[in-house]
């Protein structure tokens, strides 16, 4: 793995490359350095703070560690923004512009003088992001985040963003909660500086990115607000000097064995949903074509032992003092690919060499060989009405009766429609209906929104309706609950069949059998497909939206750009 920095630094074009290091220089003096400091490694800072963003508002300080770190080991460091989106301040969603974000890292990784990146992440979508882009730039590169929340609390009761966000808003429509109450939850629910403190999306791909070993061990779990933080900045500034220096690239981290180890890590903990469709995306810029069957496989193979919500009881403050995902891998290293490089220099069996599972926090951690679960958190339906897949998260479900259902559906045929007819008291539905929402996936929306935790309908809420199926070509969040069906491929923009189905189809679904089904014959399937209109989108007529719309491509394949992945003759299977 070593042998000296072999980045080499491209120069503007000018036509004269003796001019363009001339150029450079005088103007990189403005900086302070003098010239003999630019051949030491140069590492740039990928900073994506924003006071939009508020999960990225507090990451400065951490930065400024950052670049001790850089400096401690020898190295420059320098900072360069790119985008930055949260996911309560961007419209429509922040899935729409994940893409954007992954080019604008690229880019500037790619187009920079700079021999190696550490990447600030921290919302749900700008870590994978982030990874797609290092991946495809493929200099050496470490993800660091700004880390969980601290626990929200009310009334004596633990608080956790956004799963209570969604709880209590049902509460409060199925008229349980006061309008007082809602409020003073309200600002309790997001008490400190971080991303969500449940086991959401940004939590899961930190704990993914750990076990794949683009983070230093410990540096997914640590709360934001905590002293340790600010230790794994700085030896993250340390780490990726090393990196550069021994020439350890993305492309050797994130091989097909890492990506096996970061499927385990999101099963063993229940995590998000959302998290499926990214690492797929990761792993193709890197030409590996992996596919939902793999985390099927996996899933049969990986006991869920991380007792976090949505799925279980405790939080991401809680999982980090019971050791986080080291202890957690620890747990599981019978089954892990452990000869795997990690950004410490140094393979993930070495990593974990010293880890000890402490016994008192047996309640959040479970044993290998007593599982809250004996399979993992995610699983993939098929049928005719998912025929390239979709995702159900079984341990989230509510109501235990529905992981074997039949009702007739309700069909809404765009958010907006169902946004508004949801909770009309003359909607002919019921408990056992099964609500399908279509033309929400990513070409339908665009971008795939977290729209797929439809609503119960309000006359139904105050019934004491807390459950019901739900089908839809969109996402939802990490933190979010439910019996939910997501990420129908091909999507209903697209003529999948989940955009056929009308009000009053019998819909079949069979989780322990992994099945999806319209109970429609198959010459009733072909006629609707033969008078199948593609939709007239007429929201987006210029600009990224359009860019987007023309090559996103289904979720069952990451929902990356087709101009973004290496040639067909370069995807190599798993």
């Amino acid at each position: 793995m070593g042998g000296g920095i072999k980045v080499k630094k491209r120069h503007t074009s000018y036509g004269d490359e003796g001019f363009s290091k001339f150029i450079k220089m005088a103007f990189q003096r403005n900086l302070g350095f003098d010239k003999k400091d630019f051949d030491k490694p140069i590492i740039g800072i990928c900073n994506t703070y924003s006071e939009v963003n508020r999960c990225h508002s507090h990451v400065q300080p951490m930065v400024q560690a950052i670049k001790s770190g850089v400096l401690m080991a020898g190295g420059i460091p320098l900072e360069f923004p790119t985008i930055s989106i949260g996911e309560m301040f961007t419209s429509p969603t922040t899935m729409l512009y994940r893409n954007l974000v992954a080019m604008d890292t690229e880019e500037m990784i790619s187009a920079q003088p700079i021999d190696g990146v550490v990447l600030i992440g921290g919302c749900d979508k700008m870590a994978p992001a982030q990874l797609m882009g290092a991946a495809s730039a493929n200099k050496p590169a470490i993800l660091f985040t700004g880390g969980p929340m601290e626990n929200g609390e009310y009334n004596g009761t633990t608080l956790g963003a956004c799963s209570d966000c969604r709880y209590f808003w049902q509460e409060y429509k199925a008229g349980q909660v006061s309008e007082e109450e809602i409020n003073n939850i309200n600002s309790q629910l997001a008490p400190t500086s971080g991303h969500c403190m449940v086991m959401g999306s940004a939590s899961t791909i930190s704990t993914c990115a750990e076990a794949m070993g683009m983070m230093l061990p410990g540096a997914a779990a640590a709360p934001a607000t905590v002293n340790e933080r600010m230790r794994l900045a700085k030896e993250t500034g340390k780490s990726i000097v090393n990196l550069v220096e021994k020439n350890i690239r993305p492309s050797q981290i994130l091989t097909k064995e890492a990506f096996d180890n970061g499927i385990r890590a999101l099963m063993a903990v229940g995590g998000s949903s959302n998290t499926v469709i990214h690492l797929i995306a990761i792993a193709r810029r890197l030409g590996i074509n992996l596919n939902l069957e793999r985390f099927n496989k996996l899933s049969e193979t990986t006991p869920f032992l991380a007792n976090l919500r949505p799925a279980g009881e405790y939080q991401m403050q809680d999982f980090y003092h019971a050791g986080g995902v080291q202890t957690l891998l620890k747990e599981i290293f019978s089954l892990l690919n452990l000869d795997e490089m990690t950004v410490t220099g140094s393979a993930l069996r070495e990593n974990l060499k010293d880890v000890e599972v402490n016994p008192v926090y047996r309640h959040i951690i479970k044993p290998i060989d007593k599982p809250i679960h004996k399979y993992g958190g995610i699983k993939v339906l098929y049928g005719n009405l998912s025929p390239q897949g979709s995702i159900i998260k079984p341990k989230a479900i509510i109501d235990q009766n529905l992981l074997k259902h039949k009702g007739k559906a309700v069909v809404f045929k765009s958010i907006n429609e169902m946004e508004s007819r949801i909770n009309d008291p003359n909607l002919d539905v019921d408990k056992e209906s099964v609500l399908v929402l279509q033309n929400a996936g990513p070409v339908g929306a665009p971008g795939m929104p977290e729209a797929g935790m439809i609503p119960i309908p309000e006359k139904l809420l105050k019934k004491g309706i807390r459950d019901m199926v739900r089908i839809s070509d969109c996402r939802m969040s990490g933190t979010a609950f439910g019996t939910v069906v997501l990420h129908v491929a091909p999507e209903a923009a697209v003529g999948g069949v989940i955009g056929l189905v009308k009000d009053g189809d019998i819909i079949e679904l069979d989780i322990d059998k992994g099945q999806l089904n319209v109970l429609i014959t198959e010459k009733e399937l072909e006629s609707r497909k033969d008078r199948f209109i593609p939709p007239n989108f007429n929201d987006f007529d210029r600009g990224y939206p359009l860019l987007y719309r023309k090559h996103v491509l289904q979720a069952d394949q990451g929902c990356d750009f087709d101009f973004l992945l290496p040639p067909p003759s370069k995807i190599k299977g798993t």
